[in-house]
């Protein structure tokens, strides 16, 4: 009996733990580093004082396509880094995965698709991935000057591959930007992110 009352009371602080180690919008973005694909470090820290946004990237992900094949996320990406946005791409397949490549592929890949994030980061470990809980390709985080978390979620409202989607879509990633630059608190600072799973390994 005396175990059993041990081990459940592990349990609840474990769970208790996780809990209070959830990512929300408000709490302090996780440090990381990681590999980018011209091989140099990035880290969180190095863009303190700026906005970051987070994109979780799948070449072979249907609905990623839906976005670089029209052209929406090189729109984005530009918009936003010509207003001193910091954008990575983080590519957290592994190897033998959909969605896993080498340094040249996904620098072949940027050149052909005319994307332009700040930063292409390859974890194929996924511990970056991890570390934000991020689950689908595409998953957005933007991250505030102060290194808070202000938006985590889908990139809009429309969660089908279809391009035609596009039109009329609601952008949650810009409206979160735009208030959040504007000094204004985000008014959806949660959505639930949609597209193929982050192909993670064992």
């Amino acid at each position: 009996m005396k175990v059993l009352k041990l081990a459940v009371a592990t349990l609840s602080v474990a769970m208790l733990s996780a809990s209070a180690w959830a990512l929300k919008p408000g709490n302090v973005a996780p440090e990381f580093k990681g590999t980018d694909s011209n091989g140099k470090m990035e880290t969180l820290a190095q863009y303190r004082g700026k906005y970051v946004v987070l994109e979780w990237a799948n070449q072979g992900c249907p609905y990623d396509q839906k976005h670089y094949k029209s052209g929406n996320m090189e729109r984005l990406q530009k918009e936003w880094t010509a207003k001193g946005v910091v954008w990575l791409s983080v590519i957290s397949s592994a190897q033998g995965e959909q969605g896993y490549v080498t340094p040249p592929e996904e620098n072949a890949y940027i050149e052909r698709m005319h994307a332009v994030p700040t930063a292409a980061i390859l974890d194929p470990t996924g511990t970056i991935g991890r570390l934000y809980g991020a689950k689908t390709t595409p998953h957005v985080f933007v991250i505030d000057p102060q290194g808070k978390l202000v938006y985590e979620g889908a990139l809009d409202d429309q969660p089908t591959p279809d391009p035609a989607s596009l039109k009329g879509a609601h952008n949650y990633l810009d409206a979160a930007l735009e208030e959040s630059m504007a000094g204004k608190a985000v008014t959806t600072p949660v959505t639930r992110p949609y597209g193929c799973n982050v192909k993670y390994g064992n």
